[in-house]
């Protein structure tokens, strides 16, 4: 195992002491370690609930017999860091995810890595991380935000940005604008339409890195927790079995997700973070396969923003 750079051997007492203060056990040193990177926050609507999913996932890694090792990633809510110099900061944020999660996993060691993650530069963050590194390793993601209804009808955070516009026009009333500002985000989970952080959580499993339905089970659901309870068990399952991202992503898998893309109409913020997260997996992506993919590929799907169906309904 990879981990025995950090636990084997009698070089290796202050490394073993360092992680006995954790609460390691002697039986431990003889077990994968996985590591865990965790985008939760407090600021992220998308990211908000990610601490219980992390716990479901670390209950399937000791039940399948690996040690978790959970680390905290950053993660920028696009909503909120829109219309000022916020924005700057996002793009660049999706590399600094990445190269933490590699500075992580070399500096610890680890066997196996779970990364967990709900949004926009986030999650592609985290694939261009699991495919540099190439271990065994799989992704949870937080699935998307359930939605209320305003006035009788189905409302996202779609509807709060063009409330503002509607009140600035004289078409709604400030009590009606504040319904909207009420209701238009009410629960966890990625943004209801096929935004970006959805359509990257879609084009994920579509790349086989997470698990099935992950995508599209809502942040809220029981669903939710046991998809991420399976996929702890299952990374153990990968490290035993030593299967890793690259034995199975390749230009094909690349392809049919930007088919997959084409199909549901997914967010055209694809076009920066596919090739990206190709690249590190030695694949060159270029838009123009986009085009070309998009011109025999029937869109099949119409979500929020082209309707009144979020992604929760897929």
């Amino acid at each position: 195992m990879k981990s025995e750079i950090v636990k084997k051997g009698t070089d290796r007492v202050a490394h073993r002491a360092l992680l006995k203060s954790l609460g390691v056990l002697d039986e431990d040193f003889e077990k994968p370690f996985i590591g865990i990177a965790n985008a939760y926050s407090t600021i992220v609507p998308g990211h908000m609930h990610l601490d219980k999913i992390t716990n479901a996932v670390k209950e399937g890694i000791c039940s399948a017999g690996g040690v978790p090792f959970e680390f905290g990633i950053i993660g920028i809510c696009d909503g909120i860091a829109m219309g000022h110099r916020g924005m700057l900061f996002s793009l660049p944020s999706r590399e600094i995810v990445a190269d933490s999660i590699e500075a992580m996993v070399e500096a610890h060691g680890f066997d196996g890595l779970v990364v967990v993650a709900s949004c926009d530069k986030i999650v592609p963050g985290m694939l261009m991380a699991m495919l540099r590194l190439n271990i065994p390793a799989i992704a949870v993601t937080g699935g998307p935000m359930l939605s209320e209804r305003v006035k009788g009808e189905k409302v996202s955070i779609k509807d709060a940005f063009e409330a503002a516009g509607l009140y600035k026009a004289g078409k709604l009333s400030e009590a009606e604008l504040k319904l909207y500002e009420d209701f238009c985000a009410p629960y966890c989970g990625s943004c209801q339409g096929l935004y970006t952080a959805n359509t990257m959580q879609i084009l994920t499993e579509t790349l086989g890195l997470s698990l099935p339905y992950c995508s599209t089970s809502p942040c809220a659901s029981s669903r939710k927790l046991r998809i991420a309870k399976m996929s702890g068990k299952r990374v153990v399952e990968l490290i035993k079995s030593n299967i890793r991202p690259l034995d199975f992503v390749n230009e094909k898998s690349f392809e049919n997700a930007v088919t997959m893309d084409m199909m549901i109409g997914g967010s055209t913020n694809t076009v920066l973070h596919l090739p990206a997260i190709a690249r590190e997996a030695g694949v060159k992506l270029r838009i123009e396969k986009f085009d070309e993919i998009s011109r025999k590929t029937p869109h099949i799907v119409l979500l929020d923003p082209a309707s009144k169906d979020t992604v929760a309904d897929l």
